[in-house]
């Protein structure tokens, strides 16, 4: 390079580091950088449920986030830095979330996830503060109008619009019919119940919505009252734990309808508990493919889990977190390609990010329509203990006609 093209460079970076006031840099490849990003070292951190009520998807995520991290690692990077995690396990619980995030944040560019609805709403308005990009594991269409949240998918409103869709296409309900939903009074359950609502509209259905507490644990009393009602089928926007209750008393009492569950509401150690003889008549809808779907790279995936886990039971948190790796990679790379991995270019690249591909552990991802949801896509499953991690996928990507018609709350135009 020429002595004024020098220059003009050490010019550049000289103006870039006095109008952010230190915080960004300019790197030796003429990338700018900032907060968590090195020459060498790109650190996003991970607030994951490892001990919590979601402890064995968490895991299964944390994992597929380890897995993607150590891949791309051997491709050399992104922008020719290493990818590092910080990892912590904030239980579910807001109040650990707030905790690690205010000493994990002064040292990542972003966050690869961030699980559960009620961390990502206490930790939304840091994001904005900060200028933290972070992937939402709360797939609330409530959020998307935080520029800051990635939601990797459909969300649940559309999870329960296709989940209706695909049971009424299998003949399991049909128009008219009383449908109740068990959902918990949360972002989770009122953002599901959009979805049940307008799909009730359209056909008709007679829905019977029950708000819950998240440490509700029986659910006797509800699903008896739904028998009593002659109800076709029950939403479940739960827990794993109020799942199992629902399941064991829809089998119990003879009630034996279709159940349909958001992906939050399964856990693979309800196939070694009492639930286990009702859980045939459940219905999963979910963006991420499953542990042991036919998917190319979710084989690929399940494979390098076994040989690096195996001890750990496999789960769909590791091919959905490997695939949350993909999306982070490609936005990284966009801002590498523009120079700018400082946290404003990360929010810039991920907007401008209409084409993310995971090869198919998520449907593609289109970012950079404010408001409205990535995808309205998702995989329709099954529990299977005869299937590794418990899961059977039933179909390819599945988007019900109820789906296209859907505004979600923030959506534009």
């Amino acid at each position: 390079m020429s002595r004024p093209g020098l220059a003009r460079r050490a010019a550049a970076c000289s103006l870039a580091l006095v109008a952010a006031l230190t915080i960004t840099s300019c790197a030796r490849d003429g990338v700018s950088t900032g907060t968590g990003v090195s020459s060498d070292e790109i650190t996003l951190g991970v607030l994951g449920d490892e001990t919590g009520p979601f402890k064995n998807i968490g895991q299964g995520l944390v994992k597929g986030n380890e897995l993607w991290a150590a891949d791309v690692n051997a491709r050399g990077g992104v922008c020719g830095r290493q990818i590092k995690l910080e990892i912590g396990d904030a239980s579910y619980r807001a109040e650990i979330a707030n905790s690690i995030y205010a000493a994990q944040e002064r040292r990542v560019l972003g966050y690869l996830h961030i699980l559960g609805s009620p961390v990502n709403g206490a930790l939304a308005e840091n994001m904005k503060e900060d200028a933290v990009t972070a992937l939402s594991l709360s797939w609330s269409s409530f959020i998307l109008n935080n520029p800051f949240q990635i939601i990797p998918g459909a969300t649940y409103d559309l999870e329960l619009i296709n989940g209706l869709s695909y049971l009424q296409q299998q003949g399991l309900i049909k128009n008219g019919d009383a449908v109740g939903h068990i959902y918990i009074g949360s972002d989770y359950g009122d953002n599901s119940l959009l979805g049940a609502n307008h799909y009730a509209q359209i056909h008709n259905l007679q829905l019977q919505p029950v708000k819950i507490a998240a440490t509700d644990v029986d659910m006797t009393g509800i699903v008896t009252t739904y028998r009593r009602d002659k109800v076709k089928a029950i939403i479940l926007t739960t827990s794993p734990a109020q799942t199992g209750s629902a399941v064991l008393v829809n089998k119990s009492t003879g009630l034996n309808v279709p159940l349909l569950g958001n992906s939050p509401s399964f856990d693979p150690a309800l196939l070694n508990g009492p639930a286990a003889v009702g859980l045939n008549r459940l219905w999963l809808a979910g963006s991420s493919a499953t542990y042991s779907s036919d998917v190319p790279l979710a084989k690929e995936v399940a494979r390098k889990f076994t040989e690096a886990f195996p001890q750990l039971p496999p789960t769909a948190g590791v091919p959905s977190g490997y695939a949350h790796g993909l999306i982070w990679e490609q936005v990284l790379q966009r801002a590498c390609d523009a120079k700018d991995m400082t946290r404003a270019g990360i929010q810039k690249a991920f907007r401008e990010s209409s084409a993310v591909s995971t090869d198919s552990l998520i449907a593609p991802l289109d970012f950079s329509k404010p408001g409205t949801p990535a995808t309205r896509a998702v995989y329709i499953t099954k529990p299977d203990a005869a299937e590794k991690g418990s899961l059977k996928q039933l179909a390819p990507l599945y988007t019900a006609p109820e789906s296209q018609t859907y505004k979600a709350p923030h959506q534009l135009g």
